[in-house]
């Protein structure tokens, strides 16, 4: 198969060989505040949190859209954009306009006949039909900006065109227990989808897979005008929650459209040693740590050091991490780590640790199993282990967590799992808390 994507030629090999000429676009929703995140996404929408020392979660998705050869990019923003757009400003311009490629910010905003904010999913996407209608593309790929995985979008393309379908949805398998946090697919034996629920409080399991739900990822590709119509639809009935999951997709199934499911396996981008397709929706403190975490194991389960599939970012311009002290008892130390550029390591040990750009450890600190976000400062003699410490936080010298649950949670938030999350917020408050 060949599919041509606004002037690149992208060769895909496969039983489905007649070429396709078609015009694509893909609109990337970046709105959602991830209030499960607490203190690290008060200030800023979640896509535009930082990750893996250096990136934010919304490039993994740029960067399968540019990879992929989706090139012409709409992403809808509304909730603490600022920090969002300066980074889309600052890293994702170099698409080349004269060949038509972009990356486009639709903020929300108010006009003539709307003056309300996005309520839902599909609202923010109906918002923008104009914008997006000028592009004429044939074709919408719909994609959630908040989720960390690598995905071919052009196999994800190609089922859509060999099933014929108005809308395809990308799915993966989940255990049960874990089902009920997605939209819930059930498909005949050709995939294509009989019943869908968002949500549900008991998941209905794959038929010959009880401990298995096939659940959505929030990736839609669509045929452009059944898109338009199902959202003028959408928009003129006042009993919808203006959602794809919970009104679009469950009402063009029971209209008996053609909606099918695409199996995230057949386009995951992975190592042939990890053959299990990686997707992670970092929405809580302890998927965040997790999923950072992981990057630091010998064999992570995400590889960013595959250069056949870069992750693309806002590179600074900042010197390289530097270890300093030598004398006994006080060396700059990292095992088992990622340590980002612009650090500098001042006679701390630092074990399983990611640290990201511009931090400072100083003398005698001690972190274990620890993310640390940019720009953050740690006093002399700290302790710290199994913590998150957002952006910019100054850490007082001779803080201790991670040896005395009960305190650590009286003065921070600590999940369920035992991490615990320090922002300067609750730093400020020490004093008060004693």
């Amino acid at each position: 198969m060949i599919v041509h994507l606004w002037g690149y030629i992208m060769p895909l090999t496969g039983s489905y060989s007649i070429p396709v000429n078609i015009s694509t676009m893909a609109v990337i929703l970046a709105g959602g505040r991830g209030t499960r995140l607490m203190d690290l996404t008060s200030d800023l929408a979640k896509p535009g949190l930082d990750f893996g020392g250096k990136y934010k979660i919304i490039d993994f998705t740029l960067s399968n859209c540019v990879n992929s050869g989706f090139r012409r990019v709409a992403v809808i923003t509304q909730y603490n954009s600022h920090s969002l757009l300066q980074h889309l400003q600052y890293g994702w311009t170099f698409l080349p306009g004269k060949m038509g490629e972009f990356v486009h910010v639709y903020p929300a905003q108010q006009n003539e006949s709307r003056d309300a904010w996005y309520t839902g999913t599909a609202d923010a996407v109906y918002q923008n039909l104009d914008n997006i209608q000028s592009v004429q593309p044939k074709v919408v790929l719909v994609l959630a900006g908040d989720h960390i995985y690598k995905m071919d979008y052009r196999l994800f393309l190609r089922d859509h065109l060999e099933s014929k379908a108005d809308l395809t949805i990308a799915c993966l398998h989940v255990h049960k227990s874990l089902a009920h946090q997605f939209g819930v697919a059930q498909v005949d034996a050709e995939g294509r989808i009989i019943a869908f629920v968002e949500k549900p409080s008991d998941p209905p399991a794959i038929p010959d897979k009880p401990d298995t739900c096939l659940v959505s990822m929030g990736i839609y590709i669509f045929d452009s005008d059944f898109l338009y119509n199902q959202l003028l639809a959408d928009a003129a009935d006042p009993d919808s929650s203006h959602d794809f999951g919970k009104d679009i997709i469950p009402k063009a199934i029971a209209a008996d459209y053609r909606v099918f499911a695409h199996s995230f396996d057949k386009s995951s981008v992975q190592e042939a040693s990890k053959p299990e397709p990686y997707w992670r929706d970092v929405g809580t403190v302890d998927a965040y740590w997790e999923a950072n975490l992981d990057l630091t194991y010998v064999e992570p389960a995400l590889n960013l050091y595959d250069e056949s599939w870069p992750i693309f970012t806002h590179q600074e311009q900042l010197p390289a991490a530097k270890f300093v002290h030598s004398d006994p008892g006080r060396q700059g130390v990292a095992i088992a780590s990622l340590v980002s550029a612009g650090c500098i390591i001042s006679g701390a040990y630092i074990r399983q640790s990611l640290v990201s750009n511009r931090v400072v450890i100083h003398s005698h600190a001690f972190l274990e199993e620890c993310v640390v976000l940019p720009e953050a400062d740690v006093g002399r003699n700290v302790f710290l282990r199994k913590c998150v410490i957002a952006r910019g936080c100054r850490i007082p010298e001779g803080l201790i967590v991670g040896q005395e649950p009960e305190k650590d949670a009286r003065r921070f938030f600590r999940t369920p799992d035992g991490v615990t999350l320090i922002s300067q917020r609750m730093l400020d408050r020490l004093s008060e808390i004693g």
